[in-house]
């Protein structure tokens, strides 16, 4: 797929997700994708299945999932992309993936619940949706706030809203996961210094990490007993009456 978007597309969703894939190509966005990669291999090693669908405004390559047979990426026209389609608009059959990723998907969205319903809709009952986003409750949800890069532009949904939301949809938190605790500094050598920030964040998973993450399963929703109709009572048995029958032979 070429870095030239369709025409029909939504002119400010395209440029939206153009800016937002040139910030995540800077030293910032390649600060939280390193440690997200890690994160999401972690958790999509457990799954297993025929399809994963990942959608998000990164070039990154998808994360590895070594159980699941197929990893389909969705989204806008650009580099990377498998299936074109906008935010609310997958060409997705119901319950046609295993696993669904939204990776900043929500932080780069003209309507975070209408692709947030989009994606729900694709996973079948028992499969899992992973929300991967920018916390407002760090440093990088402060810098969010007096950015004049792309940054500005994200949403930074709070990870308790996103699991309400997730609730509504039918599905149950099953994990909530934090990372990248180093504030977003451009100097390599400050990011090295501050790179034992990353090991007691994992050991103690404060909430003050840079991104969060949420696993969340589809619940089955099980059928419905019908109700046993209700027999109309029976009468008593009554003996018919029988005629007799005579055994004797006829008189010629």
């Amino acid at each position: 797929m070429s870095d030239h978007p369709f025409a029909q597309a939504d002119a400010d969703w395209l440029k939206l997700i153009g800016t937002a894939r040139h910030w995540f190509n800077g030293p910032y966005g390649q600060l939280l994708l390193e440690d997200e990669q890690r994160l999401l291999e972690e958790e999509l090693a457990r799954f297993f299945g025929g399809y994963m669908v990942h959608y998000g405004p990164s070039a990154q390559a998808s994360p590895n999932a070594a159980q699941i047979q197929r990893n389909v990426r969705v989204g806008a026209p650009f580099s990377g992309v498998e299936i074109v389609c906008e935010e609310q608009a997958w060409p997705l059959t119901e319950y046609a993936a295993d696993v669904v990723l939204l990776q900043h998907g929500l932080d780069f969205s003209l309507s975070p619940h209408g692709l947030l319903r989009e994606a729900a809709h694709s996973v079948r009952p028992g499969g899992h949706l992973l929300v991967v986003g920018i916390n407002p409750r760090s440093a990088w949800g402060v810098r969010h706030l007096f950015a004049r890069d792309a940054l500005r532009q994200a949403r930074c949904i709070a990870p308790n809203r996103v699991s309400d939301w997730l609730h509504l949809l039918g599905f149950a938190l099953e994990k909530r996961r934090f990372g990248c605790y180093r504030p977003p500094l451009a100097s390599t050598a400050w990011q090295a210094r501050l790179a034992p920030l990353e090991t007691w964040g994992d050991a103690w998973q404060s909430p003050g990490g840079g991104f969060y993450l949420l696993v969340a399963r589809k619940l089955v929703i099980g059928l419905r007993p019908l109700r046993q109709t209700q027999r109309a009572p029976m009468g008593k048995l009554v003996p018919m009456p029988v005629a007799k029958v005579s055994r004797r032979e006829p008189k010629p």
